[in-house]
């Protein structure tokens, strides 16, 4: 696998990109998505970043956020990716009994040839940072996240959806997550 050389500049906005892995689509799942919101808001507290926006798709998710410092943003995502994949994945054992839980397992399960000291795998390996330089540009990335569900056919309008920022900016409703706002 090539090795892609990452610029995270200082006061600049990441845009995220990152799936399941084999796009197991988990984030079918009501409390899944807790499980990622509330781990989220975790990392949120412990490391220092501020978040602009959010999608959470059934098999991926976007995030747009400015980490101080700018580097942290591999720190971010390693916490985020970890903790809901030993949430998820413990989940998904202690409720064996439900057909989807073994089916979610299955897809999740690593080739022979893979294992090292897991099992399984949540989360693909990498993750995709835009740097975001204008106005006009987190603009456009916010309206793309939020319009991401329509765009799917998972709902018909982005407040439908309640995994996103899209509440927190049109109905000023913080009760899943809050965003910070820049100056």
């Amino acid at each position: 696998m090539p090795f892609y050389q990452r610029n995270y500049s200082p006061g600049q906005l990441q845009f995220i990109t990152t799936g399941t892995y084999h796009r197991a689509p988990l984030f079918l799942s009501e409390r899944f998505c807790r499980c990622f919101v509330q781990r989220l808001a975790e990392v949120r507290q412990g490391l220092s970043f501020l978040l602009l926006g959010w999608v959470l798709m059934p098999e991926h998710f976007h995030l747009l956020l400015k980490p101080e410092p700018a580097e942290a943003t591999p720190l971010i995502l390693k916490g985020l990716k970890e903790g809901t994949a030993t949430r998820i994945l413990k989940a998904l054992w202690e409720n064996l009994q439900y057909p989807w839980c073994g089916k979610m397992l299955e897809w999740l399960r690593l080739p022979r040839t893979v294992h090292d000291e897991s099992h399984y795998r949540v989360w693909q390996r990498r993750f995709y940072p835009f740097n975001v330089y204008s106005q006009k540009k987190r603009l456009e990335k916010l309206d793309y996240m939020h319009n991401n569900p329509v765009t799917r056919g998972l709902v018909n309008e982005p407040g439908d959806w309640p995994w996103s920022s899209w509440r927190f900016y049109f109905r000023q409703d913080a009760s899943i997550l809050e965003m910070d706002r820049l100056g």
